[in-house]
């Protein structure tokens, strides 16, 4: 047997899950740079598209259950931080997946195995593989032991301003991002006051007042934020 075999199953036994569809899961462990042309193998991109829709509902589904008094802006920057491409390579590490994984010769040669970004689609795909051959009862299970790890640094996570925690809140509400607008500059030139509109769409407008015109479109953000029941 050789050691990318050992690898897989060694990663299985880490996961608690034997595949029933074996092409599936090495579909999962299979970077795009493998094959090429009419025969291309089949890679774990559409896998990867899916398990990122996977992962973001179990980790919603695990947030809101740690922090049930949350509101929806101090969910969101969490959400972020644990499906981000550093946070599903550090599960991916953890899980010893780099192994396991099918590569180009050359993408192997260069290190793709210890690469962020293909270790992190590995781990949405084998997210997206346990969905699809364990149901999400599966998933789930397997979410919660690989980024048991992750949810007290995801914790840590706070918006970097008002500004940042309204751009996350429309997104969450399928919503465009925030527009903001001066409206009204006055005062001396050494004191100034600016009074600044955001807009985001479905909802009105808010204004508020700053001494320079970031000042005032954060102090705009956190009102609307405050207003919708989102606060920062």
């Amino acid at each position: 047997m050789d050691r990318r075999a050992v690898a897989v199953g060694d990663l299985e036994r880490r996961i608690g899950h034997t595949f029933g569809d074996r092409k599936l899961l090495e579909q999962a462990l299979t970077h795009a740079s493998v094959g090429d042309g009419a025969k291309k193998t089949a890679d774990n991109e559409v896998l990867e598209f899916i398990g990122d829709r996977v992962l973001g509902l179990l980790a919603a589904e695990a947030l809101a259950e740690r922090f049930p008094k949350a509101k929806e802006g101090e969910l969101a920057p969490r959400l972020n931080a644990l499906v981000s491409r550093e946070t599903c390579a550090r599960v991916a590490r953890a899980a010893e997946m780099g192994p396991a994984l099918r590569l180009s010769a050359s993408s192997s040669k260069i290190g793709g195995r210890e690469t962020d970004s293909i270790l992190a689609g590995a781990a949405e795909a084998l997210m997206a593989a346990l969905y699809r051959d364990g149901g999400l009862e599966t998933a789930r299970r397997v979410f919660l032991d690989l980024w048991s790890g992750e949810f007290d640094k995801a914790g840590e996570g706070k918006p970097r301003d008002p500004k940042t925690a309204l751009q996350e809140w429309a997104q969450a509400q399928g919503k465009p991002l925030p527009t903001y607008a001066v409206k009204d500059r006055k005062g001396p030139d050494h004191a100034p006051v600016f009074t600044v509109q955001v807009t985001v769409a479905g909802v009105d407008p808010v204004y508020a007042e700053g001494r320079s015109r970031q000042e005032a479109e954060k102090a705009a953000a956190k009102a609307l934020l405050e207003r919708e029941g989102a606060g920062v």
